[in-house]
């Protein structure tokens, strides 16, 4: 989960309420419990005899670890705590099939995490709880601005906790900690290398290049049912409005899953056959999959998409004005229809950005102007707007609840031609990747010589 976008979703505003409904409802929970207990006390109300006997083995009080890692004890609470987090991020509920599914997948990634952690203490490189708090602080900040403690908040009312999203945080500090100690130092591209990669871009330039999002799952001859299933019962919560980021954290075998997945941008001469064929028919936002590529099933996204070496148009700064009116609560649909036509011919009558206020005050309508690059834009409107000319509008948009409105563009400033990345930005890059494909074999060995006990 990328812990710098914790309320990045749409439905943040609803989610919040409920974590604030669930708080006011805990204190009123919490008060009611103390008024019992200071209430007399008759057993026989119930009929309760006075000499009982337990049926069955289970005490409900109890909980049993659902693992054991060298001697430490990973509850079932520490895994609903962090299935909390990913149910968050995914926008929703799970079924019941997929919440055990995931519950599963989530104790391995804390088994791994607290193998990390363990490592790291063993090396004599423990991560202090004044850096834990540092960054779960930055996170706070980032996300809930100049009151962080609504993070304490959010991560309760979601079914989690703080101490759940610090323990996270340690075990990322404590891997990195664990990479530049023993892995980092040891890695090495030369220039040569990086030259040779510099030299594939500027032979490819002007040809297309993607950056793709991956969900990688191994599978064997035989764990290929099993797995297959596993990965259309992802694709299928990713249609529901799932996070890719999430799920690729959780659930990817690849080196990309502490990334959520992202492989960057890459050209298809160096992707499998399957992913090459695939991403040739995709557009940016779509995904594809489960299908088999050599040494397992993959599920793909298509993040972005632009031409080595070359300006993308996308990055172009546009001056824009905005020019909207609102309908009020409960219009009909006549009424709502009368005004759109008003004013999509008021629009259509406007000569050009200057003629923008004068007629948008006849009508009611509230006009903004500001600069953004088309990127930051919707892509539904982003390849409207590059091919709008000076002073032309797009297309009314909006519905009766937000109001409808149109982007005037009244100025471009195209990008220019790049020098593209240096070498010392190939050689981070190629150092990334070997860096992580270390890291893998380095956790598999600290799995292998782990004592873990499973309940």
């Amino acid at each position: 989960m990328n812990l710098s976008n914790l309320r990045g979703s749409p439905k943040y505003r609803s989610v919040m309420a409920l974590a604030l409904a669930v708080s006011a409802t805990g204190l009123s929970a919490g008060a009611s419990e103390l008024h019992a207990q200071t209430a007399p006390q008759n057993s026989n109300a119930f009929n309760i005899p006075s000499d009982i006997e337990l049926l069955g083995q289970n005490n409900p009080n109890v909980r049993t670890p659902t693992a054991v890692v060298n001697g430490s004890v990973i509850t079932g609470t520490d895994v609903d705590h962090r299935v909390a987090l990913l149910v968050a991020a995914s926008e929703g509920e799970l079924p019941e099939a997929e919440l055990q599914r995931v519950k599963m997948q989530v104790l391995r990634n804390l088994i791994d995490e607290t193998l990390q952690i363990q490592e790291a203490a063993a090396q004599e490189i423990p991560v202090e709880g004044a850096q834990v708090q540092q960054r779960y602080n930055q996170v706070a900040a980032q996300n809930f601005g100049s009151d962080p403690g609504q993070m304490d908040q959010y991560l309760i009312g979601i079914g989690s906790s703080p101490a759940s999203l610090k323990r996270q945080i340690e075990g990322e500090i404590a891997w990195n900690n664990l990479i530049r100690r023993n892995i980092s130092p040891f890695i090495n591209v030369s220039d040569e290398e990086a030259r040779e990669v510099l030299q594939r871009m500027e032979d490819s330039r002007g040809t297309d290049e993607y950056r793709i999002g991956e969900i990688f799952l191994r599978a064997t001859t035989e764990t290929y049912p099993a797995v297959l299933e596993n990965a259309q019962q992802i694709v299928q919560q990713l249609r529901q409005g799932g996070s890719f980021i999430a799920y690729a954290r959780q659930f990817s075998e690849s080196s990309t899953a502490s990334v959520g997945g992202d492989l960057g941008f890459v050209r298809l001469e160096t992707l499998p056959t399957a992913m090459q064929a695939q991403a040739r028919e995709m557009q940016p936002g779509e995904l594809r999959g489960p299908f088999d590529i050599p040494g397992g099933i993959i599920i793909m996204v298509l993040l972005d998409k632009r031409q080595i070496l070359m300006a993308d148009p996308r990055d172009a700064t546009l001056s824009l004005k905005q020019i909207s009116v609102t309908f009020p609560a409960g219009v009909t649909e006549q009424a709502f229809t009368e005004g759109v036509n008003n004013f999509t011919t008021a629009v259509a009558s406007m000569r050009g950005c200057g003629d923008a206020e004068t007629v948008g005050a006849s009508i009611g309508a509230d006009v903004v102007a500001n600069q953004v690059t088309a990127r930051s834009l919707p892509e539904q409107l982003q390849a409207s707007l590059l091919n709008l000319q000076i002073g032309q509008a797009t297309q009314p948009f909006g519905s009766p609840e937000d109001g409808v409105r149109v982007l005037m563009l009244c100025g471009r400033d195209d990008p220019e031609v790049g020098g593209g990345p240096t070498l010392e930005d190939i050689r981070g890059r190629l150092e990334d990747e070997r860096i992580q494909k270390r890291a893998q074999r380095f956790l598999r060995d600290l799995r292998n010589d782990a004592y873990i006990e499973s309940s």
